[in-house]
């Protein structure tokens, strides 16, 4: 049975949502599920921008064809060639043989890596600035390589003044009927699982994503379709603030992220006196991670939210702790910047490398602070070492940390 939703007079949203799946792109975990989100145009001419997912094809076609009601579909346009917004696109040429599929010359060329079937006769090449009138509504195309593949595009609708996103403005999680920010408790349920999918899906490319809040900024919007999450039709500022800090690596909020790595219990005992002492001087938001229990991709998402880490970690057979060392490499890959960072270390019989380790690493990532002097324990902390801890403490709080 289709379900479908209409968003504006003649356009309808036609995607679908997957709670079964475990991982988005096999890496990310998805508590909630995610959704997949293809939106259709029925004017003189009808538009599907973007597929979905191979996972809910069936839903989607069956949208489609009852969207549709019988008529032909003469365009698709392809705003994002990752396979789980363009998996549909040869059973929608088998179905619709006519349907002429927009795209610029990357997204042509990655159709053709992805599949057997020859589509060249059905290509429509865009460039940017390029308009397909549709009768009563106009669509105009822009680039926006590396937002987050170098194919991606962004379609707007003038007469609605609706942009059509790729993955930009989406959010990991599934859409529970509700499909309008301003239908649901979007602080309460999406925030989190938005930040998350842009720092560990788009976080790398800020500059990319500057690039094209320029290119967009005399363009009106009073409505933002993504690929995945809610539809943005009210208190767009809301979450074009939020895009303004991530893409500039700027925090939301003072606040520490503690991330420790601890095999006994030693280390995470450190960082959990560190927070007491923290909170005694006033700081009031703080996150505390197993860096062996949790995904990093949460830990990578308070890292972007907060303004100070704590790192602590002990040797390992002669080199950083394995998961704290990834957890850094990848934060570093993703290009996180602009934080003030104290660090802890521990070691029993090997030479303290932890904590040069972790500064060797940090210090490859652009604009990071350090704050006051690394701590470090031998085994276990012990009573005499207290004022060494009271004095980080206080270094992160003078430094900012405190709201």
């Amino acid at each position: 049975m289709y379900a479908v939703q209409q968003i504006a007079p003649q356009i309808y949203w036609v995607g679908g949502n997957d709670r079964r799946l475990e991982r988005f792109e096999n890496m990310f975990p998805l508590p909630n599920g995610v959704a997949y989100n293809s939106y259709l145009i029925m004017d003189d001419k009808t538009v599907l921008l973007d597929t979905v997912d191979s996972s809910i094809s069936a839903l989607f076609l069956e949208n489609v064809a009852h969207v549709l009601n019988g008529r032909p579909l003469d365009f698709l346009v392809v705003n994002h060639m990752e396979p789980d917004h363009c998996a549909n696109i040869e059973q929608l040429v088998r179905r619709y043989p006519e349907v002429k599929i927009v795209g610029n010359q990357k997204t042509f060329q990655f159709i053709e890596q992805f599949y057997q079937m020859r589509l060249q006769q059905n290509f429509h090449l865009v460039q940017e600035g390029d308009e397909l009138p549709l009768g009563r509504h106009t669509l105009t195309f822009f680039t926006a390589p590396m937002v987050h593949w170098p194919e991606v595009m962004f379609t707007y609708e003038k007469t609605e003044r609706i942009l059509f996103s790729a993955d930009a403005f989406g959010s990991f999680g599934a859409l529970n009927g509700n499909l309008f920010n301003d239908q649901t408790d979007f602080e309460g349920f999406y925030l989190d699982e938005a930040r998350r999918y842009y720092t560990n899906i788009v976080g790398k490319y800020g500059a990319q994503v500057q690039a094209a809040f320029k290119k967009l900024a005399e363009t009106e919007i009073r409505m933002i379709c993504p690929l995945h999450g809610p539809v943005w039709r009210s208190n767009l500022s809301y979450i074009l603030d939020k895009y303004q800090h991530w893409s500039q690596y700027l925090p939301e909020k003072n606040g520490v992220v503690l991330a420790y790595a601890s095999m006994y219990g030693n280390t995470e005992n450190v960082v959990n006196v560190l927070a007491s002492k923290l909170s005694e001087r006033g700081v009031t938001d703080m996150r505390i991670y197993d860096v062996s229990k949790t995904h990093p991709s949460y830990i990578i998402a308070d890292a972007w939210k907060y303004s100070h880490l704590v790192l602590a970690a002990p040797t390992y057979n002669m080199g950083l702790y394995y998961a704290m060392d990834s957890l850094i490499r990848e934060m570093a890959a993703l290009q996180l910047q602009k934080r003030k960072v104290a660090l802890i270390a521990n070691y029993t019989w090997a030479p303290s490398v932890a904590v040069k380790a972790m500064q060797t690493l940090i210090g490859q990532m652009k604009e990071m602070e350090f704050i006051g002097t690394p701590f470090e324990i031998k085994s276990a902390m012990k009573p005499e070492q207290e004022a060494e801890l009271d004095k980080l403490a206080d270094a992160i709080c003078a430094s900012g940390a405190i709201e």
